[in-house]
């Protein structure tokens, strides 16, 4: 039943925000195409429920900055003051939006992370694809990408065994109120997050 709940809730919510959030779809997409270039959207194939791939939609917030032997620059060099504003109020977020409508994600669950951790992970935190990934999670007003990789993990195992729907929303109160006040968007020397290379 609370499954059925959270899918209503999210088919219903990601279709009326895109409408009412469409104004600001469009002028964020119409500035990263002045100020970045194509593509507007950037995609990446992650993991989603019982671990089955699907291409996550973001904003583009980097250049393509390259060394003279035609490799991108590491994140930090590529990240944009505009991009970074982006990402300090999650507009780049947005087209996720689009993920949830379509059932790839839900508005909250563990984050969906790269297709190269599924190897990584150990048993417990294989655990985080026995749920849909969401845009946001209790990892995520916990901490964000300010915590380490087990605190997210051990965070999204707890949500996985207490989740409910007054839970969900609670943490998406949460997260409004993590995005006004900017914090956890990176790790200490990184534009996001260093990468997860396995527990010990």
């Amino acid at each position: 039943m609370v499954s059925i709940i959270k899918r209503l809730f999210d088919v219903i919510v990601s279709f009326s925000l895109i409408i009412i959030f469409s104004p600001i779809i469009v002028t964020v997409a119409f500035l990263i195409n002045i100020k970045l270039g194509s593509p507007i959207i950037f995609t990446q194939r992650r993991p989603g429920l019982k671990g089955k791939i699907f291409n996550l939609y973001k904003f583009r917030t980097m250049s393509n900055l390259a060394n003279y032997q035609g490799e991108l620059l590491s994140d930090v060099n590529r990240l944009t003051p505009f991009g970074n504003l982006l990402r300090k109020y999650s507009l780049d977020e947005l087209p996720q939006l689009w993920n949830v409508l379509k059932g790839d994600m839900s508005f909250v669950g563990p984050r969906p992370l790269l297709v190269e951790y599924l190897a990584l992970y150990n048993v417990k935190q294989a655990k985080r694809h026995d749920v849909r990934p969401g845009i946001t999670g209790w990892a995520q007003v916990n901490g964000r990408n300010a915590i380490s990789w087990e605190q997210k993990f051990e965070y999204d195992i707890w949500y996985i065994n207490n989740q409910s729907f007054l839970q969900d929303i609670k943490i998406l109160f949460m997260t409004v109120t993590k995005v006004f006040k900017s914090e956890g968007i990176s790790q200490e020397g990184q534009a996001t997050m260093s990468k997860f290379k396995g527990s010990s």
